[in-house]
């Protein structure tokens, strides 16, 4: 358990905390979420101890634990890396280190002796003869092998670093775990692993992430972050969600009578509960949600980007072919002799290197040319592409965004029009005089695809469109992506944004070559699980 009790921290004019008051029960999940820059990462530190609160008090249960993840990728490089796992349990790492170097000296005296007898004592209590096990269970699970758990932290990838820190984290049992961004840098396989090691965790969890699927699956509590309080919410990230839309929508309703609204909130509520999975961490979400009382669930404040592709042409059956596509970039071979065509319905989604998929966008946006074969677009098709790094499109000289969204309006539009454009894309008031050099990476992603709503585009080509987006910003795109009519291809490591929009899979392999199948991508996964595929 952790209690907070009137926190509040102000930075310069901008008050980031207010008075905030709550408590985090062991046994539950509580996905912190908030607009980017609210002070989730902020809130975190302070539970932790790494900030102080001008005002206010954290306290914990007398002889609880904390345990965070470190976000200091090269904190431990001359450790090896089972005690560097070990280390996320301080006292008994001090206890264990003690008492080695009790047993290390050459002059081993009674008063040594009788320290020692204590100290082994201490570390049986503390479960210290488990301790290697446990953190070599912890590794495995994340995808550490035997064979690096006696490496230095130094002479491991920047992936591998992450999955040390995480498992330091969940080490030891501890009473009170927080997770700030836990899947970040995490393959799949690693984040299922994780998904269920929190499900069965019984302790207090407080986790931020912006990945949804991640919080729907572990979470039992969402702590919203926002106007510097931190409102408690039962249920998952698209329980918060939907019904603090629905709430919206009938609040907005004046002509709508309050029995209706009644009985909309009643049968959303039993759904959402008859539709909890039969996990442990679920089936106790289901219980606290047939106690929602209707006053519980109430508008949310958030406001949500307007992501609306609207094509200027219908598409025709001609889309795309290549044929026999090979591409090189700085001398190693990405992709080989790669042949496939799409259909006008098609929503397909690139797995396998990160390389190789940004390599193979290029190459259909007409970026790069391929090293061999060819790409033929049909005669409808018009195309809109959105790099992974999109820096290039905002080194210009223009001196507001307006100037820069004009560039790219093919109907020259009037001022008023790019400045509602702008406004639906949170861009409101005086921000639409931003110089577009002084935007922040969400917002350069707001601007891009503003840019591409613009083009009326019935292929779009999206690599990693989530990246740098908050919550609010993903969940518009991936609702405006559902409702495209046109033909997609993309990038993306957030699951649900995959899962509810693609309906073809391309996976490029180690060898180049690609895996394609029409299917979604859990249907994809399970085909592979069952096919025996790594």
């Amino acid at each position: 358990m952790i209690a907070v009790n009137n926190v509040s921290l102000r930075f310069g004019d901008r008050k980031l905390f207010d008075e905030v008051n709550i408590q985090f029960n062991p046994g539950n999940c509580y996905g912190l979420i908030g607009a980017n820059g609210a002070g989730k990462s902020t809130f975190i530190k302070i539970l932790s101890g790494e900030l102080e609160s001008q005002t206010g008090t954290v306290s914990m249960g007398k002889d609880e634990r904390l345990a965070v993840l470190k976000q200091d990728h090269f904190e431990y490089e001359e450790f090896p890396v089972l005690e560097t796992v070990i280390m996320g349990h301080k006292k008994l790492y001090q206890v264990m280190s003690e008492k080695n170097a009790i047993y290390m000296k050459e002059d081993f005296s009674d008063e040594d002796g009788m320290r020692a007898a204590e100290l082994e004592g201490e570390f049986a209590e503390l479960n210290g003869w488990e301790a290697e096990s446990e953190a070599a269970i912890l590794l495995q699970g994340l995808g550490i092998t035997d064979a690096l758990h006696d490496k230095k932290m130094a002479e491991l990838s920047g992936s591998d670093k992450v999955k040390v820190l995480l498992a330091q984290a969940l080490f030891g049992k501890p009473d009170v775990l927080l997770l700030d961004e836990p899947t970040n840098h995490l393959d799949l396989k690693a984040i299922q692993w994780l998904e269920e090691f929190l499900i069965n965790f019984e302790n207090t969890v407080i986790v931020v992430s912006h990945d949804r699927h991640f919080l729907n699956k572990v979470c039992t509590h969402i702590a919203d972050l926002d106007f510097a309080k931190i409102q408690l919410y039962v249920g998952n990230y698209d329980f918060w969600y939907e019904s603090s839309q629905l709430a919206s929508r009938m609040a907005a309703d004046q002509n709508s009578k309050k029995e209706e609204k009644i009985k909309e909130l009643q049968a959303f509520i039993a759904r959402f509960s008859a539709n909890a999975s039969k996990s442990k961490q679920a089936t106790s979400r289901k219980k606290m949600l047939d106690k929602i009382e209707l006053d519980d669930i109430r508008p949310s404040s958030r406001k949500y980007p307007y992501v609306n592709f609207q094509i200027g042409r219908e598409i025709g059956n001609d889309v795309v072919t290549l044929q026999d596509v090979s591409q090189t970039v700085d001398g190693e071979e990405l992709l080989k002799n790669i042949n496939f065509s799409m259909n006008k319905e098609d929503k397909i989604i690139l797995l396998g290197d990160p390389l190789a998929k940004s390599a193979l966008l290029r190459v259909l946006a007409g970026e790069d040319d391929p090293a061999t074969g060819s790409v033929r677009w049909g005669v409808t098709t018009t195309r809109a592409y959105l790099p992974i790094d999109n820096s290039e499109y905002f080194e210009g000289s223009e001196p507001s965004l307006v100037d820069w969204l004009r560039q790219y309006s093919p109907d020259d539009e009037s001022e008023t029009f790019l400045r509602g454009f702008l406004g639906r894309m949170l861009f409101s008031g005086e921000e639409v005089k931003k110089k577009p050099s002084v935007l922040s990476g969400g917002e350069k992603v707001r601007c891009m695809l503003s840019k591409m709503m613009l083009s009326h585009a019935n292929v779009l080509l999206l690599d990693e469109p989530t990246n740098h987006l908050d919550l609010e910003s993903i969940q518009a795109l991936n609702n405006g992506l559902i409702a495209f009519k046109g033909a997609m291809v993309f990038t993306s490591h957030d699951h649900q944004f995959i899962q509810t929009i693609a309906n073809r899979v391309i996976e490029i392999r180690e060898d180049g070559s690609i895996l394609d199948k029409q299917l979604t991508y859990d249907e994809f996964l399970e085909w592979k699980d069952q096919q025996g595929y790594k």
